[in-house]
Protein backbone atom coordinates (compact mmCIF):
# COMPACT_ATOMS: atom_id res chain seq x y z
CA UNK A 1 0.00 0.00 0.00
CA UNK A 2 1.29 3.47 -0.89
CA UNK A 3 2.58 5.64 1.92
CA UNK A 4 0.11 8.15 3.35
CA UNK A 5 2.03 11.38 3.87
CA UNK A 6 1.54 14.02 6.52
CA UNK A 7 2.37 17.33 4.86
CA UNK A 8 2.77 20.72 6.51
CA UNK A 9 1.85 23.17 3.74
CA UNK A 10 3.13 26.71 4.37
CA UNK A 11 1.77 29.79 2.63
CA UNK A 12 2.18 33.47 3.43
CA UNK A 13 -0.91 34.91 1.73
CA UNK A 14 -0.73 38.21 -0.14
CA UNK A 15 -3.05 41.15 0.42
CA UNK A 16 -4.86 40.37 -2.83
CA UNK A 17 -5.88 36.88 -3.80
CA UNK A 18 -4.23 35.51 -6.94
CA UNK A 19 -3.12 32.43 -8.82
CA UNK A 20 -0.74 31.28 -6.08
CA UNK A 21 -3.66 31.01 -3.65
CA UNK A 22 -5.51 28.78 -6.11
CA UNK A 23 -2.50 26.50 -6.60
CA UNK A 24 -1.84 26.26 -2.84
CA UNK A 25 -5.46 25.25 -2.21
CA UNK A 26 -5.67 22.91 -5.21
CA UNK A 27 -2.53 21.05 -4.17
CA UNK A 28 -3.76 20.64 -0.59
CA UNK A 29 -7.05 19.30 -1.94
CA UNK A 30 -5.17 16.94 -4.29
CA UNK A 31 -3.15 15.46 -1.42
CA UNK A 32 -6.23 15.14 0.79
CA UNK A 33 -8.21 13.35 -1.93
CA UNK A 34 -5.42 10.77 -2.14
CA UNK A 35 -5.50 10.05 1.57
CA UNK A 36 -2.70 12.31 2.75
CA UNK A 37 -3.01 14.48 5.84
CA UNK A 38 -2.42 18.16 5.08
CA UNK A 39 -1.74 20.66 7.86
CA UNK A 40 -2.07 24.19 6.40
CA UNK A 41 0.13 26.86 7.98
CA UNK A 42 -0.79 30.34 6.78
CA UNK A 43 -0.35 33.99 7.64
CA UNK A 44 -1.49 37.16 5.93
CA UNK A 45 0.64 40.02 4.66
CA UNK A 46 -0.72 42.96 6.68
CA UNK A 47 -2.45 45.93 5.13
CA UNK A 48 -0.80 49.34 5.34
CA UNK A 49 0.70 49.77 8.79
CA UNK A 50 2.30 52.67 10.59
CA UNK A 51 6.03 53.25 10.90
CA UNK A 52 6.43 50.86 13.85
CA UNK A 53 4.57 48.15 11.96
CA UNK A 54 6.78 48.57 8.91
CA UNK A 55 9.93 48.32 11.03
CA UNK A 56 8.66 45.14 12.68
CA UNK A 57 7.76 43.68 9.29
CA UNK A 58 11.24 44.52 7.98
CA UNK A 59 12.89 42.64 10.84
CA UNK A 60 10.53 39.67 10.62
CA UNK A 61 11.01 39.36 6.86
CA UNK A 62 14.61 38.37 7.60
CA UNK A 63 13.88 36.24 10.68
CA UNK A 64 10.58 35.75 12.46
CA UNK A 65 11.28 34.35 15.90
CA UNK A 66 7.54 33.98 16.40
CA UNK A 67 7.17 31.77 13.36
CA UNK A 68 10.30 29.76 14.16
CA UNK A 69 8.84 28.91 17.56
CA UNK A 70 5.32 28.27 16.22
CA UNK A 71 6.50 25.90 13.51
CA UNK A 72 8.95 24.14 15.85
CA UNK A 73 6.09 23.46 18.26
CA UNK A 74 3.82 22.22 15.48
CA UNK A 75 6.50 19.88 14.09
CA UNK A 76 7.18 18.44 17.55
CA UNK A 77 3.47 17.86 18.07
CA UNK A 78 2.40 16.56 14.65
CA UNK A 79 5.62 14.82 13.47
CA UNK A 80 4.95 15.34 9.73
CA UNK A 81 6.82 13.69 6.87
CA UNK A 82 7.51 16.87 4.90
CA UNK A 83 7.28 20.66 5.08
CA UNK A 84 6.15 22.08 1.74
CA UNK A 85 6.64 25.85 1.51
CA UNK A 86 4.73 27.81 -1.12
CA UNK A 87 5.62 31.30 0.11
CA UNK A 88 7.12 32.63 3.34
CA UNK A 89 7.55 36.31 2.33
CA UNK A 90 7.31 38.65 4.14
CA UNK A 91 5.71 37.62 7.46
CA UNK A 92 6.55 33.94 7.98
CA UNK A 93 10.20 34.33 6.87
CA UNK A 94 12.96 31.80 6.09
CA UNK A 95 13.22 31.06 9.82
CA UNK A 96 10.82 28.19 9.16
CA UNK A 97 13.46 26.38 7.10
CA UNK A 98 15.71 26.31 10.16
CA UNK A 99 12.89 25.10 12.40
CA UNK A 100 12.25 22.27 9.94
CA UNK A 101 15.93 21.36 9.73
CA UNK A 102 16.23 21.33 13.53
CA UNK A 103 13.25 18.95 13.70
CA UNK A 104 14.72 16.68 11.03
CA UNK A 105 11.82 17.27 8.63
CA UNK A 106 12.72 17.64 4.92
CA UNK A 107 11.76 20.89 3.18
CA UNK A 108 10.39 21.37 -0.32
CA UNK A 109 9.89 24.89 -1.74
CA UNK A 110 7.68 25.63 -4.74
CA UNK A 111 8.93 28.66 -6.69
CA UNK A 112 5.74 30.41 -7.81
CA UNK A 113 7.43 33.70 -8.75
CA UNK A 114 10.89 35.24 -9.18
CA UNK A 115 11.25 36.67 -5.65
CA UNK A 116 14.43 34.67 -4.97
CA UNK A 117 16.23 36.38 -7.85
CA UNK A 118 14.24 39.62 -8.27
CA UNK A 119 12.89 41.86 -5.47
CA UNK A 120 9.68 42.70 -7.33
CA UNK A 121 9.19 38.98 -8.11
CA UNK A 122 8.34 39.65 -11.78
CA UNK A 123 11.68 40.17 -13.57
CA UNK A 124 9.88 43.11 -15.19
CA UNK A 125 10.61 46.84 -15.17
CA UNK A 126 9.51 49.87 -17.21
CA UNK A 127 7.37 47.78 -19.54
CA UNK A 128 10.03 45.18 -20.37
CA UNK A 129 11.51 41.95 -18.96
CA UNK A 130 14.49 42.67 -16.71
CA UNK A 131 17.19 40.38 -15.33
CA UNK A 132 19.52 43.03 -13.91
CA UNK A 133 19.49 41.43 -10.44
CA UNK A 134 19.77 37.80 -11.54
CA UNK A 135 23.04 36.34 -10.29
CA UNK A 136 23.84 39.25 -7.97
CA UNK A 137 24.28 38.41 -4.28
CA UNK A 138 22.89 41.87 -3.52
CA UNK A 139 20.17 43.23 -5.81
CA UNK A 140 21.32 46.86 -5.92
CA UNK A 141 19.66 47.62 -9.32
CA UNK A 142 16.27 46.98 -7.70
CA UNK A 143 17.03 49.61 -5.06
CA UNK A 144 18.22 52.08 -7.70
CA UNK A 145 14.99 51.67 -9.68
CA UNK A 146 12.68 51.29 -6.62
CA UNK A 147 11.34 48.05 -8.07
CA UNK A 148 9.44 46.79 -5.01
CA UNK A 149 6.34 48.84 -4.19
CA UNK A 150 7.96 51.78 -6.05
CA UNK A 151 10.02 52.38 -2.91
CA UNK A 152 13.79 52.32 -2.49
CA UNK A 153 13.61 51.51 1.25
CA UNK A 154 11.16 48.66 0.59
CA UNK A 155 13.32 47.39 -2.27
CA UNK A 156 16.37 47.54 -0.01
CA UNK A 157 14.54 45.41 2.57
CA UNK A 158 13.80 42.65 0.06
CA UNK A 159 17.32 42.80 -1.40
CA UNK A 160 18.85 42.64 2.08
CA UNK A 161 16.66 39.70 3.11
CA UNK A 162 17.76 37.66 0.10
CA UNK A 163 21.41 38.70 0.51
CA UNK A 164 21.51 37.82 4.22
CA UNK A 165 20.16 34.37 3.52
CA UNK A 166 22.67 33.94 0.71
CA UNK A 167 25.36 34.73 3.27
CA UNK A 168 23.87 32.24 5.73
CA UNK A 169 23.57 29.64 2.92
CA UNK A 170 19.89 29.30 3.71
CA UNK A 171 18.87 28.80 0.09
CA UNK A 172 21.45 26.10 -0.61
CA UNK A 173 21.59 24.23 2.71
CA UNK A 174 18.20 24.58 4.44
CA UNK A 175 15.94 23.59 1.53
CA UNK A 176 16.17 20.01 0.30
CA UNK A 177 14.43 20.49 -3.03
CA UNK A 178 12.96 23.33 -5.08
CA UNK A 179 10.03 22.87 -7.45
CA UNK A 180 10.17 25.07 -10.55
CA UNK A 181 6.95 25.15 -12.56
CA UNK A 182 8.83 25.09 -15.87
CA UNK A 183 12.34 24.48 -17.18
CA UNK A 184 12.51 28.20 -17.99
CA UNK A 185 12.16 29.06 -14.29
CA UNK A 186 14.65 26.33 -13.37
CA UNK A 187 17.24 27.90 -15.67
CA UNK A 188 16.63 31.37 -14.21
CA UNK A 189 17.24 29.98 -10.70
CA UNK A 190 20.43 28.27 -11.82
CA UNK A 191 21.59 31.56 -13.36
CA UNK A 192 20.81 33.16 -9.99
CA UNK A 193 23.14 30.78 -8.18
CA UNK A 194 20.79 28.03 -7.04
CA UNK A 195 22.22 24.47 -7.27
CA UNK A 196 20.89 22.69 -10.36
CA UNK A 197 20.74 19.32 -8.57
CA UNK A 198 18.24 20.74 -6.07
CA UNK A 199 15.73 22.04 -8.62
CA UNK A 200 13.11 19.80 -10.23
CA UNK A 201 10.32 20.74 -12.62
CA UNK A 202 6.68 20.00 -11.81
CA UNK A 203 3.89 21.92 -13.57
CA UNK A 204 0.55 22.92 -12.14
CA UNK A 205 -2.58 20.95 -12.98
CA UNK A 206 -6.31 21.30 -13.65
CA UNK A 207 -9.02 19.60 -11.60
CA UNK A 208 -11.70 18.64 -12.29
CA UNK A 209 -11.07 17.87 -15.95
CA UNK A 210 -13.63 19.75 -18.09
CA UNK A 211 -15.34 18.30 -21.17
CA UNK A 212 -13.74 19.13 -24.51
CA UNK A 213 -15.25 22.19 -26.17
CA UNK A 214 -16.54 22.63 -29.70
CA UNK A 215 -15.06 26.03 -30.54
CA UNK A 216 -18.26 27.01 -32.33
CA UNK A 217 -18.70 30.34 -30.54
CA UNK A 218 -16.90 32.38 -33.24
CA UNK A 219 -14.81 34.47 -30.82
CA UNK A 220 -11.30 34.64 -29.39
CA UNK A 221 -10.76 34.86 -25.64
CA UNK A 222 -8.39 36.53 -23.18
CA UNK A 223 -8.50 35.58 -19.50
CA UNK A 224 -6.32 37.34 -16.93
CA UNK A 225 -5.36 40.52 -15.18
CA UNK A 226 -5.76 43.75 -17.14
CA UNK A 227 -2.25 45.10 -16.67
CA UNK A 228 0.84 46.07 -18.65
CA UNK A 229 2.90 42.94 -17.82
CA UNK A 230 0.04 40.83 -19.18
CA UNK A 231 0.32 42.51 -22.59
CA UNK A 232 -3.07 44.22 -22.68
CA UNK A 233 -1.90 47.20 -24.78
CA UNK A 234 -0.46 45.11 -27.66
CA UNK A 235 -3.50 42.82 -27.46
CA UNK A 236 -5.86 45.75 -28.01
CA UNK A 237 -3.62 47.16 -30.74
CA UNK A 238 -3.66 43.80 -32.53
CA UNK A 239 -7.46 43.72 -32.46
CA UNK A 240 -7.56 47.21 -33.89
CA UNK A 241 -5.49 45.88 -36.81
CA UNK A 242 -7.74 42.85 -37.23
CA UNK A 243 -10.70 45.17 -37.89
CA UNK A 244 -13.29 42.89 -36.25
CA UNK A 245 -12.20 39.78 -38.19
CA UNK A 246 -13.11 37.81 -35.07
CA UNK A 247 -14.69 39.19 -31.87
CA UNK A 248 -12.49 39.25 -28.75
CA UNK A 249 -14.01 38.59 -25.35
CA UNK A 250 -11.96 39.65 -22.31
CA UNK A 251 -12.40 38.18 -18.83
CA UNK A 252 -10.65 39.81 -15.86
CA UNK A 253 -10.05 43.13 -14.17
CA UNK A 254 -7.13 45.35 -13.26
CA UNK A 255 -5.61 48.80 -13.69
CA UNK A 256 -6.04 48.89 -17.49
CA UNK A 257 -9.76 48.17 -17.32
CA UNK A 258 -10.69 51.64 -18.72
CA UNK A 259 -8.66 50.87 -21.88
CA UNK A 260 -10.54 47.61 -22.32
CA UNK A 261 -14.05 48.85 -21.60
CA UNK A 262 -13.57 51.79 -23.95
CA UNK A 263 -12.27 49.72 -26.86
CA UNK A 264 -14.75 49.29 -29.73
CA UNK A 265 -13.30 45.98 -30.98
CA UNK A 266 -13.64 43.94 -27.77
CA UNK A 267 -16.29 42.82 -25.30
CA UNK A 268 -15.39 43.01 -21.61
CA UNK A 269 -17.03 40.36 -19.42
CA UNK A 270 -15.47 41.37 -16.08
CA UNK A 271 -14.40 38.82 -13.50
CA UNK A 272 -16.00 35.41 -13.90
CA UNK A 273 -16.05 32.28 -11.69
CA UNK A 274 -13.89 29.41 -12.91
CA UNK A 275 -16.91 27.41 -14.09
CA UNK A 276 -17.99 30.24 -16.40
CA UNK A 277 -14.41 30.75 -17.64
CA UNK A 278 -14.27 27.09 -18.67
CA UNK A 279 -17.61 27.47 -20.48
CA UNK A 280 -16.29 30.48 -22.40
CA UNK A 281 -13.15 28.47 -23.24
CA UNK A 282 -15.16 25.54 -24.58
CA UNK A 283 -16.89 27.83 -27.08
CA UNK A 284 -13.87 29.92 -28.10
CA UNK A 285 -11.90 29.49 -31.32
CA UNK A 286 -8.63 30.69 -29.78
CA UNK A 287 -7.17 31.73 -26.43
CA UNK A 288 -4.78 34.68 -26.55
CA UNK A 289 -1.91 34.76 -24.01
CA UNK A 290 0.02 37.98 -24.79
CA UNK A 291 2.12 38.45 -21.62
CA UNK A 292 5.18 40.68 -21.91
CA UNK A 293 6.68 39.53 -18.60
CA UNK A 294 8.25 36.09 -18.21
CA UNK A 295 5.33 34.03 -16.91
CA UNK A 296 6.52 31.35 -14.48
CA UNK A 297 3.75 29.06 -15.70
CA UNK A 298 0.38 29.65 -17.37
CA UNK A 299 -2.54 28.02 -15.60
CA UNK A 300 -4.93 29.60 -18.09
CA UNK A 301 -3.03 27.89 -20.93
CA UNK A 302 -3.39 24.39 -19.49
CA UNK A 303 -7.05 25.10 -18.66
CA UNK A 304 -7.46 25.97 -22.35
CA UNK A 305 -5.70 22.74 -23.34
CA UNK A 306 -8.08 20.80 -21.08
CA UNK A 307 -11.00 22.32 -23.01
CA UNK A 308 -9.30 21.51 -26.33
CA UNK A 309 -8.63 25.19 -27.05
CA UNK A 310 -5.54 26.20 -29.07
CA UNK A 311 -3.47 29.07 -27.67
CA UNK A 312 -1.74 31.99 -29.40
CA UNK A 313 1.00 33.01 -26.96
CA UNK A 314 4.04 35.22 -26.58
CA UNK A 315 7.19 33.40 -27.66
CA UNK A 316 9.12 33.64 -24.40
CA UNK A 317 9.15 32.54 -20.78
CA UNK A 318 7.03 29.61 -19.69
CA UNK A 319 4.49 30.16 -22.46
CA UNK A 320 6.98 29.23 -25.18
CA UNK A 321 7.55 26.01 -23.24
CA UNK A 322 3.87 25.18 -22.79
CA UNK A 323 2.65 26.03 -26.31
CA UNK A 324 4.19 24.11 -29.20
CA UNK A 325 4.10 26.20 -32.38
CA UNK A 326 1.86 24.65 -35.05
CA UNK A 327 0.83 21.75 -32.77
CA UNK A 328 -1.07 23.17 -29.77
CA UNK A 329 -1.17 26.79 -30.94
CA UNK A 330 0.95 29.56 -32.42
CA UNK A 331 3.69 31.77 -30.97
CA UNK A 332 4.30 35.45 -31.73
CA UNK A 333 6.95 38.04 -30.94
CA UNK A 334 6.25 39.40 -27.42
CA UNK A 335 4.71 42.86 -27.43
CA UNK A 336 4.30 42.94 -31.24
CA UNK A 337 0.68 43.71 -32.26
CA UNK A 338 1.39 43.12 -35.95
CA UNK A 339 2.76 39.63 -35.37
CA UNK A 340 -0.07 38.77 -32.98
CA UNK A 341 -2.61 39.91 -35.57
CA UNK A 342 -0.80 37.85 -38.23
CA UNK A 343 -1.02 34.69 -36.11
CA UNK A 344 -4.73 35.22 -35.51
CA UNK A 345 -5.29 35.76 -39.25
CA UNK A 346 -3.38 32.54 -39.96
CA UNK A 347 -5.60 30.62 -37.54
CA UNK A 348 -8.78 32.04 -39.08
CA UNK A 349 -7.56 31.03 -42.55
CA UNK A 350 -6.60 27.46 -41.55
CA UNK A 351 -9.62 25.80 -39.88
CA UNK A 352 -8.43 22.24 -40.63
CA UNK A 353 -5.08 22.85 -38.94
CA UNK A 354 -6.78 24.55 -35.98
CA UNK A 355 -9.11 21.55 -35.58
CA UNK A 356 -6.02 19.33 -35.35
CA UNK A 357 -4.58 21.74 -32.76
CA UNK A 358 -7.74 21.32 -30.67
CA UNK A 359 -7.16 17.56 -30.53
CA UNK A 360 -3.45 18.01 -29.82
CA UNK A 361 -4.13 20.51 -27.03
CA UNK A 362 -6.42 18.06 -25.23
CA UNK A 363 -3.90 15.24 -25.70
CA UNK A 364 -1.16 17.46 -24.26
CA UNK A 365 -3.32 18.12 -21.20
CA UNK A 366 -4.10 14.44 -20.67
CA UNK A 367 -0.41 13.53 -20.90
CA UNK A 368 1.05 16.22 -18.64
CA UNK A 369 -1.45 18.25 -16.63
CA UNK A 370 -4.04 16.01 -15.00
CA UNK A 371 -4.42 15.84 -11.22
CA UNK A 372 -3.45 12.15 -11.09
CA UNK A 373 -0.25 12.74 -13.05
CA UNK A 374 0.58 15.67 -10.78
CA UNK A 375 0.06 13.61 -7.65
CA UNK A 376 2.52 10.98 -8.91
CA UNK A 377 5.10 13.69 -9.59
CA UNK A 378 4.57 15.33 -6.20
CA UNK A 379 5.08 12.09 -4.26
CA UNK A 380 8.25 11.36 -6.24
CA UNK A 381 9.51 14.83 -5.28
CA UNK A 382 8.74 14.21 -1.60
CA UNK A 383 10.66 10.92 -1.77
CA UNK A 384 13.60 12.69 -3.40
CA UNK A 385 13.53 15.41 -0.74
CA UNK A 386 13.76 12.71 1.94
CA UNK A 387 16.74 11.19 0.14
CA UNK A 388 18.45 14.60 -0.12
CA UNK A 389 17.74 15.27 3.55
CA UNK A 390 19.32 11.98 4.63
CA UNK A 391 22.53 12.96 2.87
CA UNK A 392 22.74 16.39 4.53
CA UNK A 393 21.74 15.67 8.12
Amino acid sequence: MAKSWTVVSVYNRYRNRGGEDEVFEAEADLLTRHGCRVIPVTDQTPANTGFAGRVRLAVEAVWSRRWYEQLAALLAREKPDIVHVHNCFPVISPAIYYASRAAGVPVVQTVHNYRLICPNALCFRDGHPCEDCVGKKFAWPAILHACYQESRPASALVAATTAIHHRWRTWTEQVDLYIALTEFVRQRLIAGGWPAKKIVVKPNFVHPTPPVGTGDGDYALYVGRLSTPKGIEPLLAAWQRLNRAVPLKIIGDGPLQPLVTGHPAVEWLGRQPRERVIEWMRGARLLIAPSIWYETFGLIIIEAFAAGLPVIASNHGAMAELVEHNRTGRLFRPGDPADLAAQVEWALAHPVEVAAMRRAARAEFETKYTADRNYEMLLAIYEQAHENSRHTH
